[in-house]
């Protein structure tokens, strides 16, 4: 599902963030990506969704090629893929139901299927009941479940989350991956960068360490390796 060969970024101020990546992830998998502070981890969820482009090297998505991709098609490539992320970037004037609706308005699909869609991921993630409410009225943990819901009721194939957990306590972040649990037993591929220590080495899968823009371990059912 997701290849990359010989990836590199390098940013306008010289920062190498990627330095010879070579991976590939299959359809279902879930893969942690860990990696110290500053050690390229975003740069590679940024270039999976297309937010940042590769300086060399080649990245498949489902046979795509997001290196030579144009930009007028990038939309697209982001209707197959949901991201979920760290500050939830919900759209503050919709409700809960607004704001996940809106994901499938803008492929206009068929209004009744949206509402039969939105409910039933609603339901996945433990909110139909706050359907009308705004996210200011929301915890932060209710906050990224409608995060989760809107990246997912487009039912694609991948799902990238970046540092999902970061802004919650350890409670909620337990009841967030219970749900990326749930929503990769249904068949989704899931790569999630965090630095979150327990949650990795108890929900066991495979870890992608990445170091000085480089991976340097790749292990199933691994563990975080680092301390903190």
């Amino acid at each position: 599902m997701i290849e990359m060969k010989n990836v590199i970024k390098k940013y306008a101020n010289g920062v190498i963030a990627a330095n010879g990546i070579d991976v590939k992830i299959n359809q279902g998998e879930f893969v942690y990506v860990v990696g110290p502070s500053g050690a390229g981890k975003s740069t590679f969820i940024k270039m999976m969704h297309r937010e940042e482009k590769p300086t060399q090297g080649t990245i498949l998505i489902n046979g795509v090629n997001l290196a030579k991709l144009k930009n007028s098609k990038v939309p697209l490539l982001r209707r197959n893929m949901g991201v979920v992320f760290q500050d939830f970037k919900l759209l503050p004037t919709l409700t809960v139901y607004e704001n996940v609706a809106f994901a499938l308005e803008v492929i206009e699909e068929n209004p009744k299927l949206i509402k039969k869609r939105v409910m039933e991921v609603l339901g996945l993630v433990g909110l139909k009941h706050k359907a009308r409410m705004l996210p200011t009225e929301l915890s932060g943990g209710e906050q990224q479940r409608v995060s989760i819901a809107r990246s997912i009721v487009n039912s694609p194939k991948l799902v990238i989350a970046d540092e999902p957990t970061g802004n919650l306590d350890p409670e909620t972040s337990w009841e967030i991956m219970n749900i990326f649990e749930e929503i990769n037993n249904r068949g989704t591929t899931i790569v999630m960068a965090t630095h979150n220590k327990e949650i990795v080495n108890t929900i066991r899968h495979r870890v992608i360490a990445i170091e000085g823009g480089r991976i340097v371990r790749d292990e199933q059912r691994g563990d975080y390796g680092y301390e903190g």
